[in-house]
């Protein structure tokens, strides 16, 4: 669990800015999405094809420049 301490004089919105950025860091805020609703394995096999799919896309346009 990520933590942030306030150190002297700092405002909370940057303290809270801080905690944010360490919690998406931490990889925290996807693993909530992640788990908001039940995903069937075959649309878990079908959206990492497709993930796969657009990298190897990006990969070889890379490639052809």
């Amino acid at each position: 669990m990520p933590s942030v301490i306030v150190r002297d004089g700092e405002t909370f919105e940057k303290a809270f800015r801080r905690f944010t950025k360490a919690c998406e860091k931490a990889g925290l805020m996807s693993d909530i999405k992640k788990h908001q609703h039940f995903e069937k394995p075959s649309e878990r096999r079908k959206r990492k094809l497709n993930a796969a799919r657009r990298k190897q896309r990006r990969m070889l346009m890379l490639e052809g420049m």
